[in-house]
Parts: structure tokens; C-alpha cells; sequence
């Protein structure tokens, strides 16, 4: 099945009189697709929610038009019903936002068929292969000789056996393919030998082995991770944003940030410009660095080709991606910019938590921790003119840590059973 579309103008959605329209599908409800939802729709965009996860916070955004739920299944089906609703709901011409990786995935590999009905956000597989697989990526950067960590890609239980590293080391999916253990915890931490090859037979009954790589662990927390984020239009930055993690969870090896602050960091620039030009990308990026206290390099982590965590404190500091974004698919001009550094972005939660450990470690005195949350703040979830999803987001997370517990025991009980 495909539904033909040419409409470019902006229309209110579900006009009645069979028109299509130029809406926004966002793919998620988590606090990443809260963002996009609340910056499109401040803009006047009709912005419709696809609950592609359990999250639901973008939902009930004021900003969002409606929600539609999520088929699951194989990418054929996803495909066709994406479809049905384009017919259902005059979709055709809209634009499709993904949130996360695997929704990142799902649309890069289905670019041809998805191009036909939606103007798309990502850009096909043979080109985003290179930014979301992790071979790809080390292989292209060691030959643009930009620094990285010293990385080994190991086949099998033997080939591992004869690795010759240096510990401590982390154990990381070269992609991910599916949510596990090891793809949502991003990275494993091993401190000698036995450990590694303990963590490695457990990491290959979650994913192949062939995507699995032993990465020699740089030292530093958060304070040494920083990033790189563009608006990209066939490799040349458009709009970018330099930024540093202040905290994160859990502090010396975070899964992800909790407080994030844009800063002045050139270094940073040159060689994230030289992938991106190498990649000819073209959309929302965040390349990601740690700087090695040891030779005082800044090197490649990763790629996150789609909106990142903290990516509404970019609009913060005065670069608005999400409607950048949009305007540049649209065809529309888009004037080069970057932000404002000393903006922060703080997940509350998370980073009360976080730094309450640290104050109990006595790595945080409380006049820095005040310090550190001083205006302008971007908070991940509250804000003044939408502030339902702060209000819902306690509920939600009750419930899904309730049906996260219920299915652990559940699948506890089932195996106990002969």
C-alpha cells in the first residue's frame, strides 16, 4: 500500500474536507519527545503523538493535538499502519520525528517506503549505518584521525580469551538493535579479567556477538563528557551547540545526564565537523566526546543521530533544533547560529539524587551545588506553560516501576515452575 502526497502547506489537521495537511508524528512519549512536542507546538505546528512507549508524557502536553497508540510488531505491519492513519487522518506530507534508537532505526530502513507518504526527519539506512553502528563509526573516525578510545571487537569467547587490554574496560553494543539489559544500561564495567569474561558470555545471550566491543575505559566523570550538537544540511552545521555534563547517573560512569551545561569549547568543533562532513549528514546530531586527562584529547564516544536527552536546553541558549530542524525539511532558510554557553538543563529528579550522593561522598559542597542550578535553567519536564506532564510524570513512573516489578516476578515464577 502506498498513499501518494505532494501537499507542502501548512494545514490544521483532520480538516473534515479530505485535505492533506503538514502536521508533525512524533514517535514517543518520553521527556526527549515532550521536547519536541513543546517546540513545534509553540510554533503554531499541529503536533500528533504515536505512544511508542510506555512513558505517556508527551501525551498529555497541551501542545500535543492527539495521541494515537503504537502498533507493535514486524516493520511491514508498522509500515502499513503508518499508512492507514496517513489516509485516516490526511497525514500525507507530514513530518516523521523519531525519538530513540530503535524508532531511529526502524525509519532509516524503511526510507523508501516511508518517503513516499511522509517527509522524513532521518536519513536512509546506507547512510545512518555509519553514525548508529559503532564499527562503522570507529573505523570512519580512525581514518579521519580523529582520537577515540583504544576499542577492540572481539568475535567469539576464544577471540576474547587472547585480547591483550589494559583494565578497567567497559563492555558496549556496537548497535542497538533491541531493548536489554545491556543496550538500556548502555555500558558494563569490568575491572580485571575473570569479570570480563563472565560479563561477555552474559552480554552474548543478549545480543550477537559480533556486536559486542570491549573499550578501554577513559577516566573522569561527567565533567569530562562533552558534546557536540548540530543542525546539519548534507554535512555543513547550520545551527550548533558545544555542551559539558556537570552530573549524571551514576556519576563516574553515567547512563545518562542529569545536569548539562552549554560552554565555549572549540576544540570540540573541528573534528565533530570533519565526521559530519565525511557523513554528509543531514539532520538533529549530537557527537559525543570524553576528554583523556592523561594526554588531554578530546575522543569520540558516539553519535546520536536523532534528539538527545538534554537537547531542550538548546533552545535555552537560543538554538532552537526541533523547529530549525522543521524549517530545513520544509525547504525554508535556515540562518547559521549557536548558543549561548552557561544555559543549564537539569532533570530534578535525577539530579537531587545524584547530588545528594555526591554531597554524602564529599566530592559536592552545598554552596557549589546551589551554585550549579543558578538560572537560566531549562528543567527536563516542567515548564510554566504546559505544566500537566510535571503533574502526571510521579504517576507515571510509579506505574511503570509497578508493572516492571510484576512482570520481573511473574517471569521469576513461570521459571521456578517444572
Amino acid at each position: 500500500m502506498v498513499v501518494s502526497c505532494q501537499a507542502k502547506r501548512l494545514l490544521p489537521c483532520d480538516t473534515g474536507k479530505g485535505q492533506p495537511c503538514t502536521a508533525a508524528l512524533v514517535m514517543g512519549t518520553n521527556y526527549r519527545a515532550l521536547g519536541l512536542v513543546r517546540s513545534l507546538g509553540r510554533h503554531g505546528i499541529p503536533v500528533w503523538v504515536l505512544q511508542t512507549d510506555e512513558h505517556g508524557l508527551a501525551s498529555v502536553s497541551r501542545y500535543a493535538h492527539r495521541s494515537l497508540p503504537w502498533l507493535v510488531g514486524e516493520d511491514r505491519s508498522q509500515v502499513e499502519y503508518l499508512f492507514s492513519l496517513a489516509k485516516k487522518h490526511h497525514f500525507e506530507g507530514s513530518l516523521l520525528f523519531p525519538t530513540d534508537d530503535e524508532g531511529t532505526v526502524f525509519v532509516a530502513r524503511n526510507h523508501g517506503l516511508l518517503s513516499q507518504c511522509f517527509n522524513l526527519t532521518t536519513p536512509p539506512w546506507e547512510e545512518l549505518c555509519w553514525a548508529c553502528d559503532k564499527r562503522l563509526m570507529y573505523q570512519l573516525a580512525l581514518g579521519l584521525d580523529i582520537h577515540q578510545p583504544v576499542t577492540f571487537f572481539p568475535r567469539s569467547h576464544a577471540e576474547l580469551l587472547e585480547l591483550n587490554c589494559q583494565f578497567p574496560v567497559v563492555i558496549k553494543p556496537a548497535m542497538r538493535t533491541a531493548a536489554n539489559r545491556l543496550t538500556v544500561d548502555k555500558a558494563w564495567y569490568v575491572n580485571d579479567r575473570e569479570s570480563l569474561l563472565r560479563r561477555y558470555d552474559e552480554a552474548c545471550s543478549l545480543v550477537c556477538s559480533e556486536l559486542i566491543m570491549i573499550q578501554e575505559f577513559l577516566p573522569g566523570g561527567g565533567e569530562a563528557q562533552f558534546s557536540y550538537a548540530a543542525l546539519c544540511d548534507r554535512g555543513r552545521p547550520l545551527a550548533f551547540v558545544t555542551a559539558r555534563r556537570a552530573r549524571q547517573v551514576p556519576m563516574d560512569f553515567g547512563r545518562f545526564s542529569t545536569l548539562v551545561e552549554t560552554v565555549d569549547e572549540p576544540r570540540l568543533v573541528e573534528p565533530a565537523i570533519r565526521l559530519l562532513r565525511e557523513l554528509r549528514y543531514t539532520g538533529l546530531v549530537e557527537v559525543e566526546f570524553k576528554l583523556d586527562p592523561r594526554d588531554g584529547q578530546y575522543k569520540l564516544l558516539d553519535v546520536n543521530p536523532r534528539v538527545w536527552g538534554w537537547h531542550t536546553l538548546c533552545g535555552r541558549a537560543g538554538v532552537d533544533f526541533p523547529y530549525l530542524l522543521w524549517l530545513l525539511i520544509q525547504g525554508q532558510p535556515v540562518r547559521e547560529m549557536h548558543a549561548q554557553k552557561g544555559v543549564r538543563w537539569v532533570r530534578m529528579g535525577a539530579d537531587l539524587y545524584t547530588s545528594l550522593l555526591e554531597l554524602v561522598r564529599g566530592r559536592l559542597s552545598l554552596s557549589n551545588y546551589f551554585q550549579s542550578v543558578r538560572g537560566p535553567i531549562e528543567w527536563s519536564i516542567f515548564a510554566v506553560d504546559d505544566p500537566l506532564p510535571f503533574l502526571c510524570q510521579g504517576p507515571a513512573l510509579a506505574y511503570l516501576l509497578a508493572k516492571r516489578v510484576l512482570t520481573a516476578t511473574m517471569h521469576k515464577a513461570a521459571r521456578m515452575v517444572p
